[in-house]
């Protein structure tokens, strides 16, 4: 009995050990996804002062495909040296009429100067603004202090000069940030395009991964909605803000290139550019001769209204979601997170906007007959690698 006993000992004191030993299963699933929490945000952390060029690179590749898929076609399909050519045509593009506004503001900040200092700067009197609700006899008088005293007025308005200052301060520096991001973005968006193959499949494997067949067709609506957004909002504002441009320079407006990237901003954010250029037309009747004045005045009324015969061709070109959709899409994504959330907002925007289609497609209300399929969910099994092979 004593060596029964003394055989089961080890038996009964081995088995709570081993039990002990067994792992929680919720502990080691903590411990996995921490380690793998802690593995991503060292990962974004690490790529975080890259993530806006990578952006602005996806997009630009996106955006300028078509005109890659020429370029490639004129180098007999040679990928790098189409690529080659895409950046120096980029960084052309970028960096030649950033050279031009500003040399112009530099020459039209140094004229200002010296004619401050000289005395020489006259403000014409005031128009009769009493008419004007509001602000009307406040802005004559005003307007007629600074023709009499133009100093002393400066005086009085000091404190807001100061804090004008401070903000067009850090607008350049940003602005200085915001060059240097699209200059690398250009240079990335260069190695995307030359290894175009290998994108497109990760973006469909990932799309694949996320959604199924349906994937597929999302990332194709993403690049069309990315392409119609850079033609529509973007394209539209450049083509407006250039033409002011020429036409504030051939008009011999001070500081025409400072005044075109303001028209840019106010046209990217769908003011238009009319509130620069009315100023521009007042300030041309009042210092320039007559023909001048008026010539500028027709050049204006056709470069604010352009947008309205552009945009609702090029906004929307291509892509199953409506104009609106995508509209309001860009906007709330400029309000929500500057110039690149025209592009993140429209896209997302869009694929919600298809999703909630597609989850009104799966059950036909009582008493209705089940609705066709989408355009998307059409592209969708064109895409799919069954339909494929």
């Amino acid at each position: 009995m004593s060596d029964a006993n003394s055989g089961e000992a080890p038996k009964s004191a081995a088995s709570p050990l081993a039990a002990s030993r067994q792992p929680d299963p919720a502990v080691e699933a903590a411990i996995r996804i921490g380690l793998i929490g802690a593995l991503l945000l060292l990962c974004y952390r690490i790529m975080e002062p890259f993530l806006v060029p990578i952006a602005w690179a996806i997009i630009l590749a996106v955006a300028s495909w078509p005109g890659y898929k020429r370029l490639l076609a004129l180098v007999g399909g040679r990928r790098v040296t189409a690529a080659v050519l895409f950046v120096v045509i980029a960084l052309l593009v970028l960096l030649v009429p950033v050279t031009m506004l500003s040399g112009t503001v530099a020459q039209g900040a140094e004229w200002l100067a010296q004619s401050f200092e000289a005395g020489d700067i006259r403000v014409p009197a005031a128009p009769d603004l009493s008419h004007v609700p509001l602000f009307g006899a406040e802005m004559q008088s005003l307007w007629q202090d600074a023709s009499t005293n133009l100093q002393d007025v400066l005086r009085t308005l000091e404190p807001q000069l100061k804090a004008i200052g401070s903000w067009l301060l850090n607008l350049a520096t940003s602005a200085g940030v915001g060059l240097l991001h699209f200059v690398l973005a250009i240079l990335i968006a260069g190695v995307l395009l030359a290894k175009s193959d290998v994108g497109r499949r990760a973006a469909q494997a990932i799309g694949w991964r996320l959604a199924g067949p349906r994937g597929l067709g999302f990332v194709r609506l993403a690049e069309t909605v990315v392409r119609s957004v850079s033609r529509g909002i973007l394209g539209v504002a450049l083509i407006q803000a250039m033409l002011a441009g020429l036409g504030m320079l051939a008009a011999g407006v001070p500081m025409a290139g400072l005044w075109a990237l303001v028209a840019l901003l106010l046209a990217v954010v769908q003011i238009g550019a009319f509130p620069v250029l009315l100023p521009v037309m007042i300030y041309l009747f009042y210092t320039a001769d007559l023909t001048t004045a008026v010539l500028f005045a027709l050049w204006s009324l056709f470069v604010g209204s352009i947008d309205n015969v552009l945009k609702p061709m090029l906004l929307g070109r291509g892509a199953s979601v409506p104009m609106p959709v995508i509209f309001i899409g860009a906007i709330g994504g400029f309000i929500a997170a500057g110039i690149i959330g025209l592009f993140i907002g429209a896209v997302v925007l869009a694929l919600g906007y298809e999703l909630f289609l597609a989850w009104l497609a799966e059950v036909a209300p009582p008493g209705t007959e089940a609705p066709k399929a989408t355009d998307v969910e059409a592209s969708l099994a064109a895409d799919s690698p069954d339909a494929t092979g």
